[in-house]
């Protein structure tokens, strides 16, 4: 949660509230901000009183709203983002972007943000083409700066890889994210610092096998050697994890996915959110 939005969020909690029977649930991504800025503490408080119930989405989320508060919560996992349209072939979503048919690629997907460990991929591609693999796969950067920008391109020249990556930096529209993710062997979430992620949901979806790193309560939604990888936030180990991908395959891992899954309803959160209400 951005603390500023919750000053703003507070003070409409409480006008809200003077009708003295209106109950409000707070869906949390998020309750201690990654960007972190003076003063957070108190305005995430602040936000916080009105609240009569919580819905959180990893246990590391959970433990950070137990520093907060005792009001009733439940953990529920993210349902899958369906909104985005069914699945595609890949070979068609490949020619809608412009992008080559047959060699692998991996997808880093979302605002580029610190903490998302973009740098750390990057270093990971260098590893892997220091390896000198037989097929090293190209990676899809499909979003947003949310800033660095120049930090990242300077990176990039240093590392020497333009070679191996697809730069689409720029907003993604809704009508365009299944193709992205339609387009892509593995979703890649090398997270230096995590609470959950919305990018899983949408991996389920389209049933894309993951990395992601031991972070947060990113591992908790990703079985690891089953869902996809998890290894530690490190080049090297996010390199490895990448190549175990590639080993296993696929298919490998679609039953696991399929299964796993199943979790992720809308009506198992929805039930959540009217308990709490009730």
């Amino acid at each position: 949660m951005d603390s500023l939005y919750g000053a703003c969020q507070g003070n409409i909690l409480r006008q809200v509230k003077k009708n003295g029977h209106t109950k409000v649930v707070c869906i949390t991504d998020n309750i201690i901000p990654h960007e972190k800025r003076p003063g957070d503490s108190l305005l995430t408080k602040y936000f916080i009183q009105p609240v009569d119930g919580f819905i959180t989405m990893s246990d590391s989320v959970q433990n950070d709203l137990r520093q907060f508060t005792n009001k009733p919560s439940r953990l529920v996992v993210h349902p899958l983002f369906d909104n985005f349209g069914a699945p595609l072939a890949k070979k068609e979503a490949r020619a809608f972007l412009n992008l080559p048919d047959e060699v692998p690629i991996i997808l880093f997907f979302g605002f580029i943000r610190k903490y998302k460990g973009l740098d750390i991929l990057l270093k990971a591609m260098k590893v892997l083409k220091e390896r000198h693999l037989e097929t090293i796969p190209r990676l899809l950067i499909a979003g947003e700066y949310y800033g660095g920008k120049e930090e990242y391109e300077k990176l990039i020249q240093e590392l020497g890889i333009e070679d191996l990556l697809i730069m689409r930096t720029n907003f993604i529209a809704d009508s365009e994210v299944r193709y992205y993710l339609s387009a892509a062997d593995f979703v890649i979430q090398p997270y230096r610092e995590a609470t959950q992620s919305g990018v899983t949901p949408l991996a389920y979806h389209f049933e894309k096998p993951m990395l992601v790193t031991n972070v947060g309560g990113l591992a908790d939604l990703v079985p690891d050697d089953q869902v996809g990888v998890v290894t530690k936030p490190n080049p090297a180990s996010v390199a490895d994890g990448i190549e175990q991908l590639y080993k296993r395959g696929v298919a490998y891992y679609l039953p696991y996915l399929q299964a796993e899954k199943q979790r992720y309803s809308w009506a198992n959160f929805s039930a959540a959110i009217l308990q709490l209400a009730d």
